[in-house]
């Protein structure tokens, strides 16, 4: 488990991370979005124990992390631009990584580099960005460490390498004892594997949520009522959180289970209902709004 607490950190007297206070559990794949410049590459480097907070604490399986080469061991970190030796091979990294971490699967790792069309032999300088990524994807994976805190994963991967990296975290979870971090700009790409989410913003957590739970709890409706005084106590009755009228077409956001949101709206005779699924930019949206913000630039 990561406990932070109150964790800030500062550049040239601008807070590039803002009083932090979360917890990341143990065996959940935790994503962290925020649009460039949040604070996100700050905040993974201070978890991960390269940086050093101006102040608040960071403890990793109760121990702190900062200087703690012992709970190092068990953290990979992965940064947006990927660091690879000068001229070095695939298997120059392979072998450097084995160096670095005791418990390093090389076996997996060639297995998972004939998966991926790696060649372990050819300079990695010579690959395109994606090739990058897959390649320090795979090493921080082989690593096998608990911990794996990832910024801009599938920055500059195609929509097929996604799926297949996104299996082998969930593969990862599942089979050993693993707590992968993914920090993100684009909110669809990691939507669909993260068991929890933080919205990053001005170096601060505006808040964290579980999925399940939010998908669970809001839903979307359209719905056209006849009676404009019915519509108007459907409204007042739900925990509306946005809605719209295109001419006889009512749109709506609400809390609440699917059943006790379509069962009010029955309630009042529609021409015609429909629930519809909704994405979780449109979910962290419709939160924000309620918060206050305006944060649909956030996710483009």
């Amino acid at each position: 488990m990561i406990e932070i607490r109150e964790l800030t950190k500062s550049f040239d007297g601008r807070k590039a991370v803002d009083n932090i206070t979360t917890t990341i559990h143990e065996g959940q794949i935790f994503g962290l979005v925020g649009s460039n410049g949040a604070g996100k590459s700050t905040f993974l480097r201070m978890i991960s124990g390269v940086m050093k907070a101006d102040q608040g604490q960071v403890l990793v399986d109760e121990q702190p992390v900062y200087e703690n080469i012992a709970i190092k061991k068990e953290i990979c970190l992965l940064p947006d631009t990927a660091y690879f030796l000068p001229n070095a091979t695939v298997k120059i990294m392979k072998n450097y990584y084995k160096l670095m971490y005791e418990k390093f699967d090389e076996k997996r790792f060639d297995e998972l580099s004939e998966r991926f069309h790696i060649e372990q032999d050819c300079k990695i300088s010579t690959f395109s960005k994606g090739m990058k990524k897959q390649v320090s994807m795979l090493l921080g994976i082989c690593a096998k460490t608990k911990y794996l805190f990832c910024d801009e994963t599938f920055d500059g991967l195609d929509s097929v390498m996604r799926q297949a990296v996104k299996s082998l975290f969930a593969s990862e979870v599942i089979n050993r004892e693993f707590t992968p971090i993914i920090a993100s700009h684009n909110l669809r790409e990691i939507e669909d594997i993260c068991d929890t989410v933080g919205l990053l913003h001005k170096g601060g957590i505006l808040f964290t949520k579980d999925m399940e739970d939010m998908k669970f709890h809001m839903h979307k409706v359209q719905c056209v009522i006849e009676n404009p005084v019915d519509e108007e106590k459907l409204l007042s009755e739900l925990q509306i959180l946005h809605h719209e009228k295109r001419g006889s077409l009512l749109s709506f956001t609400a809390r609440g289970t699917r059943e006790e949101i379509l069962d009010r709206v029955r309630e009042r005779d529609p021409i015609f209902v429909e629930a519809l699924p909704l994405s979780l930019e449109e979910i962290f949206i419709s939160e924000m709004e309620v918060k206050g913000y305006d944060v649909k630039h956030f996710f483009l």
